[in-house]
């Protein structure tokens, strides 16, 4: 694995990690998923230029749209979580207490 590589995919893992094994809060979960997010952003223009292939060109803005999505609903989530429990510790969320 060439540098370029390990310094794309270690940045991905390290927040894959953290939302599998650091949940406690809504908001670090959130922000380990924009890590990740920014990470394959990154690493997709790397990519088509090692494949010198132009038909993923378009891939990073498609991606960087559904990261803004993606971001928007979160934050919308962590908003109503916080006014309605009035933390975002996923400990006190219950889907079966709706």
């Amino acid at each position: 694995m060439t540098p370029v590589h390990f310094s794309f995919t270690s940045p991905f893992i390290l927040g894959l990690m953290g939302l599998a094994f650091h949940r406690t809060h809504l908001l670090s979960a959130l922000l380990c998923l924009e890590g990740m997010m920014l990470s394959l952003f990154i690493a997709l223009p790397l990519w088509t230029l090692q494949f010198e292939s132009t038909s993923f060109s378009t891939a990073p803005m498609l991606l960087l749209a559904f990261s803004a999505c993606e971001a928007s609903t979160g934050l919308a989530l962590l908003v109503a979580t916080a006014r309605t429990h009035g933390t975002d510790r996923l400990q006190n969320l219950n889907l079966l207490q709706c």
